[in-house]
């Protein structure tokens, strides 16, 4: 049984309090027993802050990387290369690592069990998004520390700029995998859908061919996916201020129809 065969929350806390079932207290025990597991199977932790972390410093090493490009906004690549790994990190976490440990749990028939406790089965799908967006602090927290002190990116010109992109655009790609969470029946749907969803967005990220290089036909697409959205307001942040308007408004969206899919066709069981 997953969560640690719901570790101390399996022992039927006093009851009482928040939902006239479980005190606050277990909502707690369910969070720790969530980060123990994530730290037994690192699969997220690899994906979404070892991988972008090493393409930061692998990419910070390469020479041509840091040349001057005039069509960069009289940037070089790397720093164009920043929001698009802080974009890699935060997808693979969000439509991979979150939908494959739901769907587990579904698999696994974690749920059911967890309706013969007194703790709420939300409390599980809140727990596992409390370990998903931590790790994706620490990733963006990692990229925007190594980049800046080993690397030489200039701080960013907008810090309330950035961190309203990065909370639009984590709301929505989450709205996102729990959307997939729903839709796929075993964990390996999630995967095939997942990584269908993950490397065209990464393309219209910017992952392979820049954004400031692409034809103005793929670049009018990028502005309307979540990933490309998301770095256009967040370079707009790093380098001249507070984002434009229409990037957040299309994350904004995506969190909001997203967000109503994944609740209106998630189900427990």
């Amino acid at each position: 049984m997953s969560t640690l065969a719901l570790g101390k929350v399996g022992r039927r806390p006093r009851l009482g309090a928040i939902t006239g079932t479980a005190p606050r207290a277990a909502f707690g025990h369910v969070v720790r027993n969530e980060v123990r597991l994530a730290l037994r199977r690192p699969i997220g932790l690899i994906g979404g802050v070892a991988l972008p972390v090493a393409l930061l410093v692998i990419f910070g090493k390469v020479p041509a990387f840091k040349q001057v490009v005039p069509s960069f906004g009289g940037g070089d690549i790397f720093d164009a290369y920043v929001p698009v790994l802080m974009c890699f990190g935060l997808a693979m976490l969000a439509l991979l690592g979150l939908p494959i440990q739901l769907v587990s749990y579904r698999e696994l028939g974690v749920l059911r069990r967890l309706s013969t406790t007194p703790v709420p089965r939300s409390w599980l799908l809140a727990a596992q998004g409390v370990v998903q967006l931590g790790t994706a602090v620490i990733t963006i927290v990692a990229i925007l520390v190594i980049s800046m002190t080993a690397f030489g990116v200039p701080a960013p010109k907008s810090p309330g700029g950035l961190v309203v992109s990065l909370l639009l655009a984590t709301a929505g790609l989450f709205a996102i995998g729990l959307l997939v969470a729903a839709v796929a029946r075993t964990s390996a749907a999630v995967n095939v859908i997942g990584r269908v969803t993950f490397f065209p967005l990464m393309f219209f990220a910017g992952l392979w061919l820049p954004r400031a290089l692409m034809p103005s036909a793929l670049l009018d697409i990028s502005n309307y996916t979540p990933l490309g959205a998301m770095v256009q307001a967040v370079q707009a942040s790093m380098k001249t201020g507070f984002p434009p308007a229409a990037p957040l408004l299309v994350l904004a969206a995506y969190a909001v129809v997203f967000g109503y899919l994944a609740r209106r066709f998630f189900r427990w069981e």
